[in-house]
This record gives C-alpha cells, structure tokens and sequence, in this order.
C-alpha cells in the first residue's frame, strides 16, 4: 500500500517537477500542520532550500501576510496546505505572475493524497484537456440533476481551463489532486435552479438539499433546512458578488471519490461544480474574496445540444 510520504514525494517530484537548486515553500496553517509538515520533510530531502511557514486558522477573508505572499513571490516552488483555499487570492496570482509554480491543496487529508497523488495521470489529463476545448468552443450548456438543478449558461467566448495536476512550468498553477475541465460562464448569464446534494465548502456532505434560486448570473434565494442557513451566513460577509456564479466544472480523476472534502469532490469522475464567487482565476472579472463550490451529483449536461455527461456517466 502506498504510504503517505510516497504519495507527498509524487506529488514534488511527479506533479512538480521539484530540483535541487529550487526554493520551495510549504505554507499550511495550524489545522493543516500535520500535512505540511511531512511535505516540508520530503520538500527537504529533495533540495537545501525548503522553508514550512505556519500560519494561525485562515479565517473567511482568507487574506494572506504581506510578508508570506512576498516570499510566495520570490519562490519557485509554493505549496498551499491550508484549511481555507488560497486558490483565488491576489498572492496567490501574483506568485504565479512571478513565475512560482503552485500547487492549493485546501482541507487535504492523508487517505486523499495517499489515493490520489500516485498513478497514471495520462488519461485523466487528455479528459481535462478535451472538456477544457468543449468549454472553450460551447456557446451553452444546460444543466440538470435528479435532485432539480436546472440551469441554463452562456459560455460565449470563454475559454476552458483543464485541471491537470502537472505543474512543470513557470506560473503553472493547479490543485492536487487535480483533475477537471472548466470554465467562468459568461457574466450574469446563468439563469434557474441550483440543487446543492453533493457537498459544500466547510460542510462537508449535504444532508438536506440546498435550493438556490439564480437570476442573471447571482443567487437571489436560498432555501432548505440548516445547512442553507449556514451557508447564508458563509455568503453574507461578500455581499452580491460572493453570490456570482463563478464556474461550472467537470470531474475527471478516477481515483478521487466522493468524501465530503470539496477539493477532492469536485474532481471525482461524473460529477459536476458549480461555484459562486471569484471567477478573475478563470478569465471572469469578480474579484471577492471567496470561492465555493457546489458539487451536484448525478448531472446531465449538455452543451451546444451535446451530451457531455448523461446522469453522471462521462459521455466523452
């Protein structure tokens, strides 16, 4: 069975391409300590210039110090093993414009990256790179579920963006596990209902679906039972544009499966996202600070009258 430091030692040689002469930071806050640090562990026996920095829980505005994202910026290498994503923070964009190559693996856990970070990643990356160029082509999708999503997008002009865990060059980005096609729909063009019956950000499995009713690309209603009221009280700090719809996304690592754990949900094969929030990642233009995805069992979608997933099963 692969062990932990082998799945960690995958993911820095295999998916980053980690020298010797390289600086590479490690940045996990106090929940996430006991995955940074082994990565720190590997990271060091790999090169002499690997630096662990802890930081406290990163709290909703998953705002970075000043300090750190200075040293993100002057890393080549930067590994985010955070309770919180910092996927979609202005550092994290900036680091990569400076040429570090990052990998996000937020709320990670051990048995995740010891099943996901080992393997062939040939075919989960040529099914990432081919939702990415239906995307890119699509004019419109439209999405169900049997559990009542409905939604229609606009996908006019915006390109796809395929999530593939190879971080070799300089200001790639990604997350491990990786393993999706997406893209931001066009702004204020998805219209319906979104059925949340997969998971959440910070809660994990849904046990009552959550509905949410979109009007011109944003959340206008949120209804079901608690867990829809928390994640009103998760949305109400961003205002308007925390409730933008920010991306629709394609699962395509056989390995992954469905846990709780947003990150490794979103990857598994046959499920769709949808995420409200900053989209600027994705060629979008809302800028916030929060990025939440819904992850939507079962689906149907289908784009330009194409099925690219019938009821969960990959069409393509």
């Amino acid at each position: 069975m692969v062990s932990l430091k082998q799945a960690i030692r995958s993911g820095l040689k295999d998916c980053l391409n980690v020298h010797q002469h390289e600086k590479v930071l490690i940045i996990a806050d106090e929940p996430l300590s006991d995955i940074g640090f082994p990565f720190y562990q590997e990271a060091n026996r790999l090169n002499d210039h690997s630096t662990l920095v802890l930081l406290p829980k990163i709290s909703n505005n998953n705002n970075i110090p000043d300090g750190v994202a200075s040293l993100m910026a002057s890393s080549d290498v930067v590994i985010l093993t955070t309770s919180r994503s910092l996927s979609h923070t202005k550092a994290r964009r900036h680091a990569c414009q400076c040429g570090a190559r990052i990998a996000s693996l937020p709320n990670i856990k051990a048995d995740s990256l010891i099943r996901t970070l080992t393997g062939n990643y040939k075919s989960m990356i040529n099914k990432s790179r081919k939702l990415a160029d239906i995307l890119t082509i699509g004019r419109s999708a439209h999405l169900t579920t049997p559990a009542g999503t409905n939604l229609i997008f606009s996908l006019v002009r915006m390109r796809g963006y395929a999530d593939t865990g190879i971080i070799h060059e300089a200001g790639q980005f990604s997350n491990l596990p990786a393993g999706e096609g997406c893209t931001a729909p066009v702004q204020g063009s998805t219209q319906g209902i979104l059925m949340v019956d997969g998971s959440f950000p910070i809660l994990g499995k849904i046990n009552t679906p959550v509905r949410m009713t979109i009007k011109d690309g944003h959340v206008i209603r949120i209804s079901g039972g608690k867990e829809a009221d928390t994640i009103r009280k998760l949305l109400r700090p961003f205002g308007r544009w925390g409730r933008n719809i920010a991306e629709l996304g394609i699962g395509t690592n056989p390995r992954a499966q469905f846990t709780g754990c947003t990150l490794e949900d979103e990857k598994v094969v046959g499920t769709v996202h949808v995420a409200l929030g900053n989209n600027i990642s994705f060629g979008g233009k809302v800028n916030v600070d929060c990025h939440f995805d819904c992850i939507l069992l079962k689906p149907t979608l289908i784009i330009d009258g194409k099925k690219i997933l019938e009821n969960g099963e990959l069409q393509v």
